[in-house]
């Protein structure tokens, strides 16, 4: 894993339409995530074909959020999306973060069943957030209680 360059920032919003479509980062969008630094953080992941997933995070004093994190296709399955989200946890205690907080879409059986498993907790839902009406879960793991065990 390796911080995001500026030169990343095109393939990863090509990258966000595959994966996400009307929802997907544009160019824009991107670059103005790079222009947060220090407050945000993105890191890619390579293999031998390119980037092969993405993570980012937004640093606000005693709680960290994830931005994004996602994994190609072709590298689904083996632990990628774990490791993207460990390496999230660890720069999030690094920054202070008591608490870490991420939303997910509902329907995304694959990113609840790593996040239940990460320990992370149901703080919220939010009707209707995304298109067709598919609700927002919003996820909160307790950092500190994390530190200690």
């Amino acid at each position: 894993m390796r911080e995001v360059r500026w030169q990343d920032l095109e393939r990863l919003a090509d990258l966000e339409q595959e994966l996400f479509g009307a929802e997907a980062w544009s160019l824009a969008s991107w670059w103005g995530e790079l222009a947060g630094r220090p407050r945000r953080e993105y890191l890619v992941a390579e293999d031998g074909d390119g980037i092969a997933g993405y993570a980012g995070l937004d640093h606000a004093g005693d709680t960290s959020d994830v931005m994004t994190i996602a994994t190609l296709p072709r590298v689904r399955g083996r632990g990628l999306g774990r490791r993207l989200l460990e390496e999230l946890v660890a720069r999030s205690r690094a920054a202070g973060a008591e608490r870490l907080l991420l939303e997910v879409r509902a329907d995304n059986t694959a990113a609840r069943g790593l996040y239940d498993s990460a320990g992370f907790r149901l703080l919220q839902t939010r009707r209707g957030y995304y298109p067709g009406g598919v609700d927002a879960l919003v996820l909160a793991l307790d950092l500190s209680q994390e530190a200690q065990a």
